[in-house]
């Protein structure tokens, strides 16, 4: 696989050190000359292509990740063939978009997250392609969906990635604010969070069991619970999740 981003920001720089990180070979990477891809040729070997055209011409495969809006025309015009795969990481975009503008080149939807750069990210892939595999090993887990519409709704844990990490820093400050050493509190914090996602990660298990089993009667986590359902934070969650698949769908 020769391997071509267009599209050099943050979550591409995120992929590129877990792909890196894998062992990936930075001569068989080559980048888009725009955002970051002329500095992190100059620093890190990678190659860098002339323009997108030349980019396409180069590489078998594509990582595309711009921003939503910008897709289509991105990828529009350039020398599509028919042994190219080009891979979407760009949130809300349908492949039937893709596929007009980068006609006759497969067309496979991607969403990883940063944690890629150290391995962690569980990247939702539509349609799995055994190629893809070494590549999505090194940004983490993958999850193969069964189509598109399962696809954008699995992209709404991109976002509660994000909040996610509110909720760990907003832990971590409070508790440091009762006068626990912020260190501690930054590494209690994540780990809480980590321990929950390793329990509920157990498909031996119901969900809703090993929630159960933590709350003890007049206890501090169901207390503690009781007070998020009153204040309406669990709807008021699961709107957020509805507002974001909304806003994906939206975008066919």
């Amino acid at each position: 696989m020769r391997l071509g981003i267009i599209g050099v920001g943050h979550l591409a720089g995120a992929l590129l050190t877990g792909l890196a990180r894998a062992g990936f070979a930075p001569a068989d990477i080559c980048l888009s000359p725009r955002g970051h891809g002329r500095d992190l040729a100059r620093r890190e070997g990678y190659a860098l292509a002339q323009d997108n055209a030349d980019l396409v011409a180069r590489c078998s495969h594509v990582l595309l990740c711009v921003r939503p809006a910008d897709a289509a025309g991105a990828v529009a015009g350039l020398p599509w063939r028919a042994d190219h795969v080009l891979m979407s990481a760009c949130a809300g975009v349908p492949r039937t978009a893709l596929a007009r503008a980068a006609d006759p080149a497969a067309i496979v939807r991607l969403m990883p997250i940063t944690a890629a750069e150290k391995g962690a990210s569980p990247t939702l892939v539509y349609p799995m392609r055994a190629d893809l595999a070494p590549m999505l090993d090194a940004f983490g887990s993958t999850i193969a969906l069964a189509d598109e519409d399962q696809f954008e709704a699995a992209t709404v844990y991109a976002a509660i990635y994000g909040w996610v990490q509110k909720l760990i820093a907003a832990s971590a400050e409070w508790s440091a604010a009762q006068g626990l050493d912020p260190g501690v509190s930054r590494q209690v914090s994540a780990a809480t969070f980590v321990a929950a996602g390793v329990m509920q990660a157990d498909a031996s298990r119901d969900m809703g069991d090993i929630l159960q089993s933590l709350l003890t009667p007049g206890g501090i986590t169901e207390a503690g619970l009781d007070h998020l359902d009153r204040a309406g934070a669990i709807t008021a969650w699961q709107e957020a999740c509805a507002l974001v698949l909304h806003r994906l769908q939206g975008t066919r």
